[in-house]
């Protein structure tokens, strides 16, 4: 993986993540709310489930 690879998938991370806010201002706003209700520990398990899948999903992209 190259640093131009790197700042590639961040940016369409952004670009995705802006999109979403720009079309689903309520639904975004409703999640947020959600989120914050939730407990520390179940947001911890959600990061880490979220962060785990990116990585498989990291290593299969790369061994394509």
């Amino acid at each position: 993986m190259t640093v131009a690879g790197l700042l590639a998938g961040i940016g369409l991370v952004l670009a995705l993540e802006g999109l979403i806010y720009a079309a689903f201002p309520d639904a975004v706003r409703r999640a947020v709310s959600t989120l914050a209700a939730l407990p520390e520990s179940t947001l911890r398990g959600l990061g880490l489930a979220i962060a785990a899948g990116g990585a498989v999903l990291i290593l299969v992209v790369g061994a394509l």
